[in-house]
């Protein structure tokens, strides 16, 4: 084992107090239990081997047709570019701290940006987190001058790469009530270039596949799709719950094709009169027969040559059946093909189920349906639930931005250690929505809102107050009623301003004294004829 390489950010006087529960987490690490023969060392024989097969197994399902199409369709929702304003943005108006501060918060959130390449590279970096269900960066600073902040951000491949919390184990109390108690002692990183595929052939620890670079925990992003395992040990990813069913597709398919392929001609059956001839005469005279009427010519592609493969005979083909004597004599009948060649129902029922595997609405994998532009009722529920899955991995992914902030203000000096928990929780992101969805949705909502304005008009002053309507039905808070009449007001005296602005108008020549106006039309004068 290496030694412990990097920085790590600590609290004084701070250590886990213990507890009879052992710390659960949504990060996959090892839980190794302090020292042993070998001293430190983790075993990382099954865990380690499955969860880097499982990140395989991940970017191959990646490369089906139908996985990639289900997956962009949640990475566009997710990610959505708009020219005219940053794809995420943080938003600090819940944060009770001084302006000078915020502005220092969020020019560091935007270099963390710069560092991830998060403008240009977004589409890629949360792809590649939501195939793999979980995402590394090394932390780069300048050891000499820590307080310049991070430098760069190096993505790490999962599967050479593995988090480990050290624990301790002591007893408390005595007979029956003793109890265990779990203390965190210590968490830090294993990377190794040839990743950790530890066998059951490896039987010391010390050795082999389980070697790697001790690194400092705040040294590394880490970011996860908080999916566990049954037994809490390993990361899954969003793709994890559709390897089922995209296998059961493609066998299915394979099937279909085999079925198709072999049942699709039809073949026709020859019973050939060989009389009373002995068997082997009567083998050869059938042969005769079908060479005498077969003719089978075959390309060659390498060679450019035609060859005769008469002597061959596939299940594709005719059949040469012999009749004795005293039957029907010579006889051609046809063997029909498949009669259900066309039915696809088993196979597009394994598609939607993919697709709900996969949290994207059935209607999208038909190619023809398109997005209604109209009433929010068009909107199926489905459309809802991917938009509300949508925004929950969007929460999700949002740590990688919170783990290298809070390096980057400490490191900076902006905040302290101590200070950073306050600040996180009153912290948001916004990411860019799809212009379209949301803007049907408010529309709506705000046309089913004056709708009951409408209805509630007739009652308004006998049994509601108009009060009553902002705040019921309306569904206004007091300080927007308050902006709300503000801006009514100046509205008002605007545009009486404007009125008290405008000149006297001159009266018309004739209309002082009662006089009826020129012949032109509105008392101007009349038009030449030509401009009539």
């Amino acid at each position: 084992m290496a030694e412990l390489f990097g920085f790590e950010i600590k609290r004084k006087g701070t250590e886990d107090l213990g507890s009879f529960v052992p710390k659960s987490e949504d990060d996959g690490a090892v839980v190794v239990a302090e020292g042993g023969v070998y001293g430190q060392y983790v075993d990382l024989e099954h865990t380690s081997k499955t969860e880097g097969e499982l990140v395989t197994r991940y970017r191959n399902m990646a490369m089906q047709p139908e996985c990639e199409n289900a997956i962009d369709d949640v990475v566009n929702e997710s990610i959505v570019y708009d020219p005219e304003s940053h794809t995420v943005e943080l938003d600090l108006d819940q944060v009770q701290v001084a302006d000078n501060v915020k502005e220092k918060i969020q020019q560091s959130f935007h270099d963390v940006k710069d560092l991830l390449d998060f403008e240009r590279q977004s589409y890629e970096v949360f792809r590649h987190w939501y195939i793999d269900g979980r995402l590394y960066y090394h932390v780069i600073i300048d050891e000499e001058n820590p307080q310049n902040g991070i430098q760069e951000l190096r993505y790490i491949d999962p599967r050479k790469i593995r988090k480990v919390r050290q624990v301790k184990k002591k007893n408390k109390g005595q007979g029956p009530n003793r109890i265990q108690l779990h203390q965190t002692r210590q968490e830090y990183y294993l990377y190794n270039e040839k990743g950790f595929k530890g066998g059951p052939g490896v039987t010391n620890p010390a050795q082999g596949t389980t070697q790697g670079l001790k690194i400092a925990k705040d040294s590394i992003l880490h970011c996860t799709s908080g999916l566990m395992s049954e037994d809490n040990k390993m990361v899954l990813s969003h793709l994890h719950k559709a390897i089922k069913p995209l296998n059961q597709l493609r066998v299915l398919e394979d099937a279909t094709v085999i079925y198709r392929i072999s049942r699709a001609p039809e073949r026709r059956i020859f019973y050939i009169d060989v009389g009373n001839l002995p068997k082997v005469k009567a083998e050869q005279y059938l042969r005769d027969m079908m060479a005498k009427h077969k003719n089978r010519l075959v390309y060659d592609a390498t060679t450019g040559e035609l060859r005769d493969d008469r002597k061959f005979m596939t299940m594709l083909e005719d059949y040469w059946l012999p009749r004795r004597e005293g039957g029907k004599g010579t006889e051609i009948t046809t063997l029909p093909a498949g009669q259900n060649l066309g039915e696809m129902d088993d196979v597009l029922y394994f598609q939607k189920k993919l697709y709900r595997a996969l949290n994207v609405p059935v209607s999208r994998l038909e190619a023809e349906t398109g997005f209604a532009i109209g009433r929010a009722s068009e909107i199926s529920r489905d459309e809802i639930k991917f938009q509300k899955f949508i925004a929950r991995i969007r929460l999700k992914f949002s740590r990688i931005f919170e783990h290298a902030l809070e390096k980057q203000l400490i490191l900076k000096g902006v905040i302290t250690a101590d200070d950073w928990p306050q600040i996180r929780r009153e912290m948001r992101y916004d990411f860019v929505t799809d212009s379209h969805f949301s803007e049907l949705k408010e529309l709506e909502i705000f046309r089913e809102k004056l709708s009951a304005v409408n209805d509630v008009d007739p009652y308004l002053g006998k049994y509601f107050s108009s009060h009553w309507v902002k705040t019921h039905v309306l569904r206004q808070t007091e300080d927007e009623i308050e902006e709300m009449h503000a801006e009514m007001v100046a509205d008002t005296e605007a545009e009486q301003e404007k009125l008290d602005q405008m000149p006297d108008q001159p009266p018309v020549d004739g209309a002082e004294n009662g006089g009826e106006p020129p012949e032109g039309a509105n008392g101007y004068p009349e038009a030449p004829p030509e401009q009539v």
